[in-house]
């Protein structure tokens, strides 16, 4: 049981750097720093979009529109980061 909980750690922090670079990404992007026209970049981006869309979807329908600012995948890391806590502290020691 130690080793799903294991496995269950290690997608949750990949999950967590999915995040982290659709957010980057997304700078860049609005920015102009990279090419939007260059096939590659586009399958990147689009990965990571369906990556991280499905669960940042329902938040954006909860918190309101700051702007241009979007504080959904803080809410998400925040989420994961608090998940993550919980299966270490409580559900990790009483795992034989």
């Amino acid at each position: 049981m130690r080793a799903i909980l294991d496995v269950i750690f290690l997608i949750l922090n990949l999950y967590t750097w999915v995040i982290i670079a659709s957010a980057i990404f997304s700078w860049l992007y609005a920015f102009n720093v990279i090419n939007a026209r260059n096939q590659f970049v586009a399958m990147i981006g689009q990965v990571l979009y369906n990556l991280t869309e499905p669960l940042l979807r329902p938040i954006r329908r909860v918190v309101p529109s700051m702007g241009g600012l979007d504080l959904s995948p803080i809410i998400l890391l925040l989420g994961i980061f608090l998940l993550q806590r919980v299966l270490a502290y409580y559900v990790y020691p009483n795992v034989f």
